[in-house]
């Protein structure tokens, strides 16, 4: 019986020590996914000569949050429809989302496209 005991009290240091790599290897897995989210998030510049207002919403009725000076550059998380705006890349009523509550409208953002460039937003 005491053989038995004793490979009992030498097995649960190795299952910890194998959880413990499980884990690891598990945080290690979420911190390259999380990583290469964000390394996929590309950057757009504003329209050469113009401050852009960001508001809180898709649309000038909504709040502003602050200004992006001439030449910024800016990530687009997703994008969603609202308020129709005339700017230097035409017409469209495609807002970018480039934080979390802040939007542009897309037609002061250089993106090549008339239309969508990222996922819409949820």
């Amino acid at each position: 019986m005491a053989v038995e005991e004793v490979r009992e009290a030498e097995s649960v240091p190795e299952a910890a020590e194998a959880e413990a790599v499980v884990e690891t290897q598990s945080v290690e897995a979420a911190s390259a996914e999380a990583a290469a989210a964000v390394a996929a998030v590309k950057y757009y510049s504003i329209a050469p000569g113009y401050t852009v207002n960001v508001r809180s919403g898709p649309g000038t009725q909504y709040r502003l949050v602050r200004t992006l000076a001439p030449g910024s550059r800016v990530p687009i998380f997703c994008q969603r429809p609202g308020e129709t705006i005339s700017g230097p890349y035409g017409t469209t009523k495609i807002w970018d989302n480039i934080e979390v509550g802040e939007y542009v409208s897309d037609a002061y953002v250089h993106t090549g496209s008339d239309g969508y460039v990222a996922s819409r937003c949820a």
